[in-house]
This record gives structure tokens, C-alpha cells and sequence, in this order.
């Protein structure tokens, strides 16, 4: 073996372990195309240690036309880079799944290709040196080259949940939203209990893979009724999902800027979530959302059974106020609740409620099932900490009206020191920066103490913190915000932990 093909292995060996951290976050990122190299330009540009190794890589590549074993540089570069984005990672490592094998695969199989092709090319181990470099570009390449054959692949589980369907014929719920979806779909099943027997997807499964699974895995006789969350990256996959699960009664539960980057703005969601009433008898809107009633209107104009859901228009189909007393539901303008003391977001009830009376559950049965709603998991949830803190755990994802109402809850406490632990919010767009920086407000005007994680909103949270009275703390991870909390917070303090990225978020 010579230098040049030592040079050569030690670069192609750096592009196989860069494709391996690569391919881990493709996967956090559901494997959506250009997401690995979205979250490569991110993290080689933050900071300047990342900067500087990105340069040296680059420099050590284009130098090693004339001088090959310069090109080891690159390869050491990106064996351990970019520096904070770990190989297993520290809060999700690689799970082998069928469709990761088969990326990886098909990804060592291109890798091998092109490095054959530097070499008869004659650029020596600089070719493979600029393959280690574009190890992301490479794995999103195979993302979109096998997207078509995974829809395919995936088509058969597809065509076996229909026929299930058909075959156990349950009323078919479907329900989607920018934020509450997972809630509201907990809401329902609890409502309807009691009358039907009823199963939903459980957790997040609201994609056609996860649907598939939930309806061939779940589904029998004595299935009244299946709920289904529907989620969506961008236009036209609620379509899908509604074409082969062909809801009768649908919910659009709320418009927000969430995976705005992927949507581009409010009304495309609009548009986007709206797919989700093609095949509905009756769609349930919540017109207290960005642009709903126009299509409450739209929907009602069309022929479709239109239940209309608020928490401040008192002509609203299902109306639910929160007040001093509680929540307030009134039903097509008969109370059928008052001083509910649930802590739940208003228009949430409202569309659970209306799924309720459009199958006509008795009043006295929803009045009764409202009393002791089910929370979700990680969603503002309050507890007292073995050490006497309060803890409010609305770490499952986070949105501006999310945030805002944790905060709130937070403003509630009778605490004596009170703290908020966050990385922000992302997937906001254009947004994103302005929100984060008014959540940095809102938090340092009730908060004692705002412990800030990680890098990616950083500068937005200390702008807006500056507007408050808050102490600032910046740490580099979950687990570092934990134990600052467990060394200065006392009983009869509280916290607040919105949000918990996972760690390819730097």
C-alpha cells in the first residue's frame, strides 16, 4: 500500500463515520431531504472553534492536490466534527431500523462509487477528502433518491390497514392542528369511553407508517370507534393519510407557526391542514384560530355539517370560557358545565366536546367524563419534586400559545423563587428569532431565574431577557439545567421546563 492510498483510507474512513452522525440526524429529522445538510451548515457555523475546523477541512482538501497527506487533516476534522454533535448521541443514538439500513446502505454503496470515480479522476485522497466534507449533502442525496421507493414500500402496510378498516368498520375521527392534536385525540377517547369502545393512535403516530400501524396492530371487533392524529411536514400529507383512512368527522383544532420553515407561512397551513375534511360529514373548526373562519364558512357553504368551536364568540357551536371559577362549556347555548376546575386549554374542550355531541353522547355523560379529563404527557404537567420543588414539565414540543400558557401557569404559583428552563422554540421560520425573543421577555418578567440551553436560540432569549428582571444563565445542556436547578432551588420554589430539543440541535 502506498502514502497515497493510506491518505485515501483515512479519508473515506472519516466520510463513513461523518455519514454515520449524519444519518443520525436524517433520522431525528424523520428523513426529511436536505435536513442533514440544513443542520450542517448550522452547527460548522456556530461558534468559533466549529469555524475554524471547517476552514482547516477545507483548506487541508484543497492543499492536498499537491500535498496528499494533508488530506489526513480533513479526515481527523471530520471524524470528531463538528464539535458538540456527538457520533451516538446523547439523547438518541441510531436505531437500526429497515429503512435506516437501507440508507445507510445505499449511501456507502454511492460513497464507494464516487471515491473510485475521484480516484480514476486522478484526484487521489483530496476526492475522498471532499467526500468526507459532503458526507451530509451525500445522505440527503439517498433520502431523495429513495423517497419514492419508501412511499412504495411502505404502500402494502397501507393497502392492510384499509382493508382492516373496512372490515372492522369503526366511525373514523380524524383530527390535526398546528399544536393540541396529541391532547385534544386524549380528550376525545376519554369523552367517548364510556359510550363506544375506542382506539387512537397512540402518541405521535400521525403519519401514514405510524396510522398504518396503529389501525393493523390495534383494530378488532369491538372497535366503535378509531382516532386518528394527522400531522403534516408540508402540503398534501393529510391528502394521503385522509385517502385511505376517509374520515366521517374531522377536527381542525388550531393554526400556528409551527414547521414554518417547511410550510412557508400561515395560510399554506391553513390550506395544508384543511385537507383533513375531503371525505368528513361533519368538521369541527375552531374558529378562534388564524384564518378557520373563513373556512368554517368555506366548509358550511360546500354542504359539510359545520361544528363551530370558541372560547370568546358566544354564538359559537361549543363555547368554552375559562374564568375565575373554572371552564364553562355550553352546548348550541345550553350550559351543560360551569366551574369546571380543569386545567386545560379552552378550545381544546371545545373540540373534544363537539366530537361528543355530534355523536350524540348526553350531556350528563360528557358533563361527567369532563371532570376528570386525562393529561398529556410532558404538557404542562405539575408536580412536587422529591426536594419540594414544583415542577411544571411542558418539555414534549413547544409553540408562542404553548409557551405562553406554561407561562402563565407559572405566574399562578405560590412560589417563593421561580425559574424557567429552555432552548427556545424552533421550526419557527422567519418567526422564529421574534418569538423566541418575546418568550425571553414574557419569562424574565416572571421568572427569578431563566436557565437558557444550548446555543440555537441563545441570542434571541438574552435580547428579550433584558426587558426583565430575571438572572440569566447559559448552559450547554439538559442535564447541566437540571443540576443547576437541583443546587439552587429550595422547597417551595418552582420551575418551569419548557421545551427539550434533542441534541442535534446545537
Amino acid at each position: 500500500m502506498t502514502s497515497a492510498d493510506a491518505y485515501t483510507l483515512a479519508c473515506f474512513f472519516g466520510a463513513l463515520v461523518s455519514g454515520a452522525r449524519w444519518l443520525r440526524v436524517a433520522q431525528r429529522e424523520h428523513y426529511v431531504p436536505l435536513s442533514a445538510t440544513r443542520f450542517a451548515i448550522r452547527w460548522w457555523t456556530i461558534g468559533v472553534s466549529n469555524r475554524a475546523l471547517a476552514a482547516i477541512a477545507f483548506g487541508a482538501t484543497v492543499f492536498g492536490f499537491w500535498v496528499p497527506a494533508a488530506c489526513v487533516i480533513t479526515a481527523l476534522v471530520t471524524l470528531g466534527g463538528p464539535l458538540g454533535l456527538s457520533l451516538r448521541g446523547r439523547t438518541s443514538s441510531l436505531a437500526w431500523t429497515r429503512r435506516l439500513r437501507t440508507i445507510a446502505a445505499v449511501s456507502l454503496v454511492f460513497a464507494a462509487v464516487i471515491s473510485l470515480l475521484f480516484r480514476q479522476l486522478g484526484f487521489g485522497p483530496a476526492g475522498c477528502a471532499i467526500l468526507a466534507i459532503a458526507a451530509p449533502s451525500l445522505v440527503d442525496g439517498v433520502l431523495l433518491i429513495l423517497k419514492p421507493v419508501e412511499k412504495r414500500f411502505a404502500r402494502r402496510y397501507v393497502i392492510e390497514a384499509s382493508e382492516v378498516l373496512d372490515r372492522v368498520d369503526p366511525i373514523r375521527i380524524a383530527v390535526t392542528g398546528s399544536y393540541g392534536k396529541t391532547t385534544i385525540k386524549g380528550y376525545i377517547r376519554h369523552l367517548l369511553s364510556e359510550t363506544f369502545g375506542v382506539v387512537a393512535s397512540p402518541a405521535s403516530f400521525n403519519n401514514s407508517a405510524g396510522l398504518s400501524r396503529s389501525v393493523n396492530e390495534h383494530l378488532g371487533q369491538g372497535t366503535d370507534v378509531f382516532i386518528a392524529e394527522m400531522g403534516a411536514y408540508g402540503p398534501g400529507e393529510i391528502a394521503d393519510l385522509v385517502d385511505w383512512i376517509r374520515p366521517s368527522i374531522s377536527v381542525l383544532a388550531a393554526i400556528g407557526p409551527v414547521h414554518l420553515e417547511r410550510f412557508g407561512d400561515l395560510d399554506t397551513i391553513v390550506a395544508s391542514k384543511s385537507e383533513i375534511f375531503a371525505t368528513s360529514r361533519t368538521a369541527i373548526v375552531n374558529v378562534d384560530a388564524y384564518g378557520l373562519t373563513g373556512e368554517a364558512d368555506r366548509l358550511e357553504a360546500s354542504g359539510i355539517e359545520v361544528l363551530r368551536c370558541s372560547s370568546i364568540d358566544p354564538d359559537a357551536d361549543i363555547v368554552v370560557i375559562k374564568n375565575s371559577q373554572g371552564l364553562e362549556v355550553t352546548v348550541s347555548g345550553r350550559q351543560i358545565v360551569v366551574g369546571l376546575p380543569v386545567d386545560a386549554a379552552p378550545t381544546n374542550v371545545a373540540c373534544a366536546v363537539a366530537v361528543a355531541v355530534t355523536l350524540e353522547i348526553p350531556d350528563e355523560i360528557i358533563a361527567r367524563r369532563l371532570a376528570d379529563l386525562p393529561s398529556a404527557e410532558h404538557r404542562r404537567q405539575v408536580l412536587v419534586s422529591e426536594s419540594g420543588v414544583t415542577v411544571i414539565d411542558d418539555t414534549y414540543n413547544s409553540n408562542p400559545a404553548g409557551a405562553a400558557a406554561a407561562l402563565k401557569t407559572l405566574a399562578e404559583l405560590d412560589a417563593h423563587r421561580k425559574a424557567v428552563v429552555t432552548p427556545g422554540m424552533v421550526e419557527l421560520g422567519h418567526r422564529q428569532s421574534a418569538e423566541n425573543r418575546r418568550f425571553g421577555v414574557d419569562a424574565s418578567l416572571i421568572a427569578d431565574d431563566l436557565i437558557i440551553v444550548g446555543r440555537t436560540n441563545k441570542s434571541a432569549l438574552v435580547d428579550g431577557s433584558r426587558d426583565g428582571n430575571a438572572r440569566v444563565h447559559v448552559v450547554k445542556s439538559r442535564e447541566a439545567a437540571v443540576q443547576w436547578v437541583r443546587e439552587h432551588l429550595d422547597p417551595g420554589d418552582a420551575v418551569l421546563y419548557e421545551n427539550d430539543l434533542p441534541d442535534h440541535y446545537a
